[in-house]
């Protein structure tokens, strides 16, 4: 098997956020070129992006954060860093301020569309358009089985910090055709601890189903927002084999946004980018010039 770190060339970037956590991001590209966000969901991290990342950089400045406790980000403890979506919009706020990132395109897989889209509704004029895959930034009332039982008290910390199989099963589950042994390596490299699988296991707990949930009112918020994109270009590509986030919240998204172009990719599931991103690439490129 090859070194997962040849398939992530990239320079890596840091910022300290305002709590004290180190806070890790790449930065490729011209810096006076056009501005990509990529935010990644759970349990990846930049690496998930690294493809789209390669075959866009020649054009376009590619910002890709790693979420506090993910990745090459800091691993706080639980009584240093609150783990909520509140949390990491504040983060990704305080990068793009940070960076004065403007005429922002946002590129959002799983918890960073909530995260991404949660951040744009508190940055408006900082963003441009948005293409979403296989994401969720709004109340839903179903959860898939297999992540309930993750959330059940003991047995959920128990599967997801102590044995990994939250993330283990991920690069199996989240994908129709298997992945090679590399890939996956790279895909699990940053947790490969207890203490390293916290934030995976606060993930999956800090997903907002009823009012009882302390991440709750910042869904609703992120939800209301979105009416103000409305017209915005907005491109939905979608894993039509995702089982977690299915056809469903696509159609979802259509109402929000009924001017989406909308790609749906038939045989593919979860992982999107890392199935189907060369046939991405040009939907993308076509998407930034609109």
């Amino acid at each position: 098997m090859k070194d997962w770190r040849i398939l992530y060339p990239f320079e890596s970037q840091f910022l300290e956020t305002p709590d004290g956590q180190r806070y890790h991001y790449l930065d490729e590209g011209p810096r006076e070129a056009p501005v990509i966000l990529m935010v990644h969901g759970n349990p990846t991290w930049s690496f998930y992006w690294r493809n789209l990342v390669l075959a866009l950089r020649k054009d376009y400045r590619i910002i890709v954060p790693d979420h506090i406790g993910c990745g090459l980000s800091a691993r706080p403890t639980r009584s240093e860093y609150s783990f909520t979506m509140d949390q990491r919009i504040r983060d990704l706020s305080f990068l793009i301020e940070t960076l004065d990132l403007r005429g922002i395109t946002l590129l959002a897989h799983d918890w960073g569309g909530a995260i991404g889209m949660g951040t744009a509704g508190r940055l408006p004029e900082r963003f441009s358009r948005f293409a979403l895959f296989n994401t969720g930034a709004f109340r839903f009332k179903r959860i898939p089985l297999r992540i309930a039982v993750c959330r059940l008290p003991g047995f959920g910390r128990l599967a997801i910090q102590g044995f990994n199989l939250f993330a283990r099963a991920a690069v199996s589950m989240a994908v129709e055709k298997p992945l090679s042994e590399t890939v996956k390596a790279g895909l699990l490299a940053p947790y490969d601890t207890w203490r390293n699988r916290l934030a995976t296991c606060e993930f999956v707990h800090d997903i907002p189903m009823s009012p009882r949930d302390r991440s709750w009112k910042t869904l609703c918020e992120t939800e209301t927002n979105l009416a103000q994109f409305r017209e915005f270009p907005v491109c939905l590509m979608w894993g039509m084999r995702d089982w977690c986030f299915t056809s469903a919240f696509m159609r979802r998204f259509q109402e929000f946004f009924p001017n989406a172009e909308v790609h749906p990719f038939q045989e593919a599931g979860h992982y999107l980018a890392e199935e189907k991103w060369e046939e991405m690439v040009p939907i993308l490129k076509r998407f930034m010039e609109k």
